[in-house]
């Protein structure tokens, strides 16, 4: 009898296909890979320029909105200060110091030929220079590496102090006490200045004047800007030493001697009704001392501290259109030589920013970067009568 031989077949994989199969998985399993890696890259880089850009505009929107009010309330030509000039018109044109300026780490001058406070003060090449982790420092043979600084005056109508003369003088026509108990008095080269509780009260809510404030002064003999050193009750003091060097001077122009007159009630000399305002000098940088490697764009009030309003900026570039209704300088970086402050019109913006950290883009490590610029009208200086 023969026996059939018969073979049972067993299911699976050959070697090649084993390998084929891993081939192909691995291929898929790198592509999703990749497709994560880049969703993750894009999701930083649209996340940290969302942060960029909103650095920018918050620090852009701060200087927009003090430019805008550069200016306000402050005499056309801007505010003496104190100067005696010695008839150059190069400098140095006074023959005592300029008035010192907030900048970086201290304290710089105002130019030395200014004999008044402009409501816009230029200040190229006045801040740091550009720092970025990946790239060199700037250098004065390239002025767009150093970043710039400006400095706007304007007065705080919101404080009420110029609501009536601090010395008003009674009158008959409508009947009046005026403000007996206001003075202003001049001590050597000390300056202290009494408000009449019932003219203007200096610890009201919205005036609450501090140490530190500018003062302007205001009276049918000129103008003249002080510093308060000094605060008790209604009365402020403004002694000499201050840090902008305003108080207590003796110059030729822009001091409290010129805004008094002599032989007036009895007393040998006395200031005629006058007004007091405050105002606000504040000064816009970029700050890479604080924090370092992290550049902040700073603004300061005065001298008091600097607040931050943006971080991660590295470049800030400004520059001036003038009107001087003959050749209308535009895109200056500082005040052209026949021009002066009060001829800006408009100011023209710069500002850069980086990302904190470097991103990947693709195989690269890179910082990722953003600007914005803008052009900003003068609103009160904007307009000025010919015929004045």
């Amino acid at each position: 009898m023969m026996k059939q031989n018969s073979r049972t077949k067993i299911a699976g994989f050959t070697l090649i296909e084993l390998m084929m199969a891993m081939s192909v998985t691995m291929i898929l399993l790198y592509a999703a890979v990749m497709a994560f890696r880049d969703a993750q890259q894009t999701n930083s880089i649209v996340t940290e320029s969302a942060d960029m850009t909103s650095n920018l505009r918050g620090g852009l929107n701060n200087i927009i909105q003090d430019l805008q009010q550069a200016g306000t309330g402050i005499p056309t030509g801007g505010i003496p200060i104190p100067f005696t000039s010695n008839g150059s018109t190069t400098a140095p044109c006074g023959t005592t110091a300029p008035i010192n300026r907030p900048i970086l780490g201290g304290s710089g001058t105002f130019p030395a030929c200014n004999a008044v406070l402009n409501a816009v003060e230029p200040g190229s090449m006045m801040g740091p220079p550009i720092t970025a982790p990946d790239a060199s420092t700037g250098t004065v043979q390239n002025p767009n590496s150093i970043t710039d600084e400006i400095t706007v005056l304007y007065a705080d109508n919101t404080a009420g102090l110029d609501a009536k003369p601090i010395n008003q003088p009674p009158t008959t026509t409508p009947p009046s006490p005026g403000c007996p108990n206001g003075k202003l008095q001049l001590t050597g080269n000390l300056l202290q200045i009494t408000f009449d509780t019932t003219c203007v009260n200096i610890s009201n809510a919205g005036i609450t004047v501090q140490t530190g404030d500018l003062i302007m002064l205001n009276n049918s003999l000129g103008t003249a800007i002080v510093y308060v050193t000094s605060i008790s009750g209604q009365t402020l003091s403004f002694a000499s030493g201050d840090p902008f060097k305003l108080n207590g001077r003796t110059d030729a122009s822009g001091t409290v001697n010129q805004i008094m007159t002599s032989g007036c009630n009895g007393a040998p000399t006395c200031f005629p009704a006058t007004t007091a305002t405050r105002v606000w000098m504040i000064s816009y940088y970029l700050d890479n001392i604080a924090s370092p490697p992290y550049i902040r764009l700073v603004r300061q009030v005065n001298f008091n501290t600097p607040t931050p309003v943006g971080e991660t900026l590295e470049n800030l570039q400004f520059t001036y259109n003038f009107v001087d209704g003959a050749t209308n300088p535009a895109n200056q970086p500082a005040v052209p030589a026949g021009n002066s402050e009060s001829q800006i019109r408009t100011v023209n913006v710069y500002l850069a920013a980086r990302s904190s950290y470097r991103m990947n883009h693709g195989t690269k490590s890179l910082y990722s970067r953003n600007n914005l610029m803008t052009q900003v009208s003068l609103r009160s200086m904007a307009y000025t009568n010919k015929y004045q």
